[in-house]
């Protein structure tokens, strides 16, 4: 979900300096608590910070910056609204009509997929060779999927500016073998993700094929109607989806069947509406297959989603290949013990994954999820609560419009061991919010567990507020924070503004309470490490900060009667002993 516009805030407010400078000393933080100094133990020693988090992937992905190439790099740059800020790591690399990037393998691989821009209105292609012999195959290239305009989510400019294309490179290729593409006309070249793609799967034993009920593995008839009639006669067992590419027109409802394809270069369903019912008595597998759709547009009203609603207690979404959906999956209704894993979600045009409301002990762990147009993957407690679900080793790569990962919410959630990078406007990498947008909500309560997290350039800044949102952010938006909210084993790199962040994102000031940092290493922040907006009490512990742009700590309230955050100082901490003293003005990236 996107913010609403908070525009009518005023952040940087006069006044606020003083009552800060008081509580937090020249060091940003008092001591813990009813401890005399003389009986207090020892600082911990700092936490183990986790490695590289997300998910563990079948492909090697390439920046084309890096590669050999004749053409223009264009970035670094975090503006909303060009096409480098929605770039991997803020840079690609343009090229011109005969132009080329040449990348290198460092693994064997037989399949690639180019993430790319074209202008607005382009068409085009990149032929391929490898090892300097052109091939076949060629990568088409299309604006169709680019350059959204969501003008009802204030603050959102021109948006969307990346598209994947795959192609089979007909060979097996080893490691120093090199894999040329070369444009037709005006492209930008972001990355290309080289893998092994295995052969199609075989059928299993007694699953009903859906070309025996008339399915058309070319993709010219329409065979929607074979798949209704599979998914029916199919219950208690295996509706098979052999090699091909199939157009499905009509959304399907499913319930005790499994729906497995050849693989997710093989078996290919073209439907912007794929399943789509309000619950389910569950038992609903469905695995290694495509559905790409054809959404070119966000309408929020529409179910162009690959799952609207339910699939159903003791479900699983597995091996997918999901693209150009509105939504890939937008959970309601019943879900229970539900399991998202080893997907991939990529250039959706809103989220990629929702639970929204009543998901209990829901599992969404190593899916790859790149290029969405809300959240990426996100639990709203909307209009039940989600309770005891996870969000666990997944990669989040340019949510280009909200955040990354967002807990919206719910009740004993956890948050563990993802990698979220170069995430653009209105959002942060991990959001941990009580935003309810509408009722009835349910806030945060029990124990809310952020662990392992390794967040590379993220934050964005906000262009309603005017001001920076972190690379983790805590929202006392419409409820103040009152569950235990546990951040452990952080790793920030690189954020263009800050690292963490405490607010009240609707101006009510609303308290943020019982979070506790403990452990993390953060290695570049453009201003502060600590973005505090709100009052409350926190404790923070074995935080190491280097190349910090500004200042450890900025703490300036809103509204400006309150009093600031207590920022307690549980011991280990390095690189927050310096404080932004000026809240009439916001802090600007060090150069």
């Amino acid at each position: 979900m996107s913010a609403p516009d908070p525009s009518r805030l005023r952040w940087r407010v006069a006044g606020a300096a003083s009552a800060g400078a008081l509580l937090l000393g020249a060091v940003g933080f008092t001591a813990m608590a009813n401890a005399d100094e003389a009986d207090q133990p020892a600082a911990p020693a700092p936490a183990d910070v986790a490695p590289a988090a997300g998910a563990e992937l079948p492909f090697v992905t390439q920046e084309a910056e890096a590669a050999e190439h004749d053409g223009t790099v264009i970035g670094p740059d975090v503006t909303q609204g060009t096409v480098a800020s929605e770039a991997s790591g803020r840079t690609a690399v343009e090229l011109s009509a005969g132009q080329s990037v040449t990348f290198t393998l460092t693994e064997a691989a037989n399949a690639a997929t180019v993430v790319y821009n074209v202008p607005e209105g382009g068409e085009g292609s990149l032929a391929v060779a490898v090892n300097g012999e052109q091939i076949e195959e060629s990568v088409p290239l299309t604006s169709r999927y680019q350059y959204f305009v969501a003008p009802w989510i204030a603050g959102s400019t021109t948006h969307h500016f990346f598209t994947h294309a795959r192609v089979q490179l007909g060979q097996d290729l080893a490691a120093g073998d090199t894999v040329t593409f070369t444009a037709s006309g005006q492209v930008t070249v972001d990355t290309a993700d080289f893998e092994q793609v295995a052969a199609p799967a075989e059928a299993p034993a007694g699953a009903l094929d859906v070309t025996e009920l008339g399915a058309d593995p070319t993709g010219q008839a329409d065979s929607s109607q074979a798949f209704v009639e599979a998914v029916a006669q199919g219950r208690g067992g295996v509706v098979w989806i052999p090699p091909g590419t199939y157009q499905v027109n009509q959304p399907l409802y499913v319930e005790n069947v499994t729906i497995q394809g050849a693989g997710n270069w093989h078996s290919v369903v073209n439907s912007s509406r794929f399943i789509n019912q309000g619950e389910g008595p569950g038992n609903v597998h469905l695995s290694d297959f495509a559905v790409i759709g054809d959404v070119t547009e966000r309408v929020d009203s529409d179910p162009d989603n690959f799952v609207n609603g339910s699939l159903g207690p003791d479900s699983s979404v597995s091996g997918m290949w999901l693209q150009h959906l509105k939504v890939g999956l937008w959970m309601t209704g019943t879900n229970t013990d539900l399991v998202v894993e080893d997907n991939r979600i990529v250039d959706m045009a809103a989220d990629g994954l929702n639970l929204n409301g009543n998901a209990d002990g829901v599992r969404v762990r190593n899916n790859y999820l790149r290029n969405t147009g809300d959240d990426s993957l996100a639990m709203w407690s909307l209009p039940q609560a989600n309770r005891n679900s996870t969000f666990e080793g997944n990669t989040v790569i340019q949510p280009n419009l909200a955040n990354g990962i967002a807990i919206y919410g719910g009740e004993n959630i956890t948050v563990s061991s993802n990698l979220v990078q170069d995430t653009n406007a209105l959002g942060s990498g991990i959001a941990i919010s009580n935003q309810a947008f509408m009722e009835p909500f349910f806030p945060l309560a029990g124990t809310i567990s952020v662990d392992g997290n390794t967040l590379v350039r993220a934050g964005a800044l906000n262009p309603n507020w005017d001001h920076p949102m972190s690379a983790l952010r805590v929202d006392a938006y419409n409820h103040p924070i009152q569950a235990d909210v546990n951040i452990t084993d952080t790793t920030v790199t690189d954020s263009p503004w800050s690292a963490f962040q405490f607010v009240s994102g609707s101006g009510n000031g609303l308290a943020t309470n019982q979070v506790t940092i403990d452990g993390a290493q953060v290695d570049g922040v453009g201003t502060v490490v600590i973005q505090a907006e709100t009052t409350g009490e926190v404790t923070v512990q074995n935080v190491t900060a280097e190349n910090v742009g500004v200042a450890g700590v900025y703490n300036c309230p809103f509204p400006t009667s309150n009093p600031p955050l207590t920022i307690n100082d549980g011991g280990g901490n390095t690189g927050l002993d310096t404080e932004w003293d000026d809240c009439e003005s916001w802090p600007q990236p060090a150069e």
